[in-house]
């Protein structure tokens, strides 16, 4: 347990606030490295499937779970109360945008005002949500300390630590991913660090809370714009009839100074089209802004709109019947999850929809979305849905798709993922950023 002077720095039982893509893991890494876990998350359908030892995420393995569960130290639960058995408390709960592109702090504040009611003396409490710069001094202290009764680094620590959760990137484990971590005090940063050593391979500690905040912010925002400008670029060499996906292949062989980044429908997820929205807010609150990110944001949201034009545009070739019913392969924001948030296919649709197209999709991960109020279904793809389908959209990559049946049935394939890369015979498939006329 944590003492209140941080002389101990031993955290034997933990508190995950949230279950979900990023506190799962978490708990689960944390069950593995010996240490007793508190899996807490408010919503029931969660914690019934975790105590049944089902997983609800593409990256977590039911076997996982039935794994920790069966070492005793890990309790999936509704209940706050057990943040008082926790030596150390971790929040990770969305931080989402508003109506207005805003920052939308509610779900963190009614998790922060639960966990204030419980807490107690020499208690660790650790942010990794993503946020603007100054939250956890300027909301997460002063809720603490008003609903606990005691004061932060002194009674109990604080500090926030960057999640870096990449779902469906099998390249890396949890652990192996760098661990930014800060304290509100230097005994705070010292707890921080004792408790994320011991999981973590490397953990790197920076100067204060509000440099974790903005690190997080940082990496989000530069592929913001990076990604933007090659769809930029991509939307460029259409009208040039120069395929961007081969020309970013031969910039990256340039050892130095060259980064690449690729075009795409669009970019979704809660961190890219997220974060640099909340490093904009706070930028504007105090009385500048970032160009970039304006630019980027406006790009980024644009490409759904430029997708369903060049597809408008292949369909009026068309003269056979079926010609207004597109499908979308995969509505997912990347391949291989089942994560619809901030989903570019959203808009997609919405926008297919306004032109007067007919539009269902297939996800092998995602059997229903919403869309204006509308619920769509996953279909069933076969050789004659295909053929009576104006145009398939290609917009998840997703390992499972079966490219070669939709290439042979389908009577327009849109490609925005370059699946289809060297399929130049196929004069019906189309590539994003490929040329507007040619495959």
């Amino acid at each position: 347990m944590a003492s209140g002077s941080g002389s101990d720095h031993s955290f034997q039982q933990i508190a995950v606030i949230g279950q979900g893509y990023v506190g799962l893991p978490l708990a689960l890494l944390f069950v593995n490295k010996v240490h007793t876990v508190f899996g807490i998350d408010v919503d029931p359908g969660k914690i019934e499937a975790l105590r049944n030892g089902k997983s609800y995420l593409p990256d977590v393995m039911d076997e996982e779970i039935v794994s920790c569960l069966a070492t005793g130290r890990y309790y999936p639960t509704d209940r706050f109360e057990k943040v008082t058995e926790a030596d150390a408390i971790i929040i990770c709960v969305p931080t989402p945008l508003n109506s207005s592109h805003s920052p939308d702090l509610t779900i963190l504040e009614k998790a922060v005002s639960e966990i204030g009611k419980h807490l107690r003396k020499g208690q660790l409490v650790i942010l990794e949500s993503s946020t603007y710069p100054g939250t956890t001094r300027e909301i997460l202290q002063p809720m603490l300390e008003l609903e606990s009764g005691l004061t932060a680094g002194i009674d109990f620590h604080i500090g926030y630590s960057p999640e870096r959760i990449d779902p469906g990137n099998e390249n890396y484990k949890v652990e192996q991913i760098p661990k930014i971590i800060s304290g509100l005090t230097k005994q705070c940063a010292e707890c921080a660090q004792a408790l994320y050593s011991s999981v973590f391979d490397m953990v790197v500690r920076v100067s204060s809370t509000d440099v974790a905040e903005l690190t997080k912010l940082l990496e989000n925002s530069y592929r913001l714009i990076n990604i933007s400008f090659m769809n930029e670029i991509a939307a460029i060499c259409d009208k040039l009839n120069i395929d961007v996906w081969e020309v970013i292949e031969a910039a990256k062989t340039k050892p130095f100074g060259f980064t690449a980044f690729y075009p795409g429908p669009g970019i979704g997820g809660h961190c890219i089209p997220v974060d640099p929205l909340y490093l904009q807010w706070r930028a504007n609150k105090f009385g500048t802004e970032s160009k970039f990110i304006q630019l980027s944001d406006e790009v980024n949201r644009s490409i759904p709109n430029y997708i369903v034009n060049r597809v408008r545009t292949l369909l009026s070739r068309q003269s056979e019947p079926g010609h207004a019913r597109v499908l979308i392969y995969g509505v997912a924001y990347k391949k291989d999850i089942n994560d619809v948030r901030e989903s570019p296919a959203l808009d997609l649709i919405r926008l297919l929809v306004e032109a007067g197209l007919s539009v269902s999709y297939h996800d092998p991960y995602i059997p229903e979305i919403q869309v204006n109020g509308s619920t769509y279904q996953s279909v069933e793809i076969n050789d004659e849905m295909l053929q009576h389908t104006g145009c398939v959209i290609i917009f998840t990559d997703h390992s499972a798709i079966p490219l070669e049946q939709i290439v042979t049935h389908a009577p327009i394939v849109f490609d925005t993922r370059n699946v289809t890369a060297g399929m130049h015979d196929k004069h019906h498939v189309y590539r994003l950023g490929a040329g507007l006329g040619t495959s």
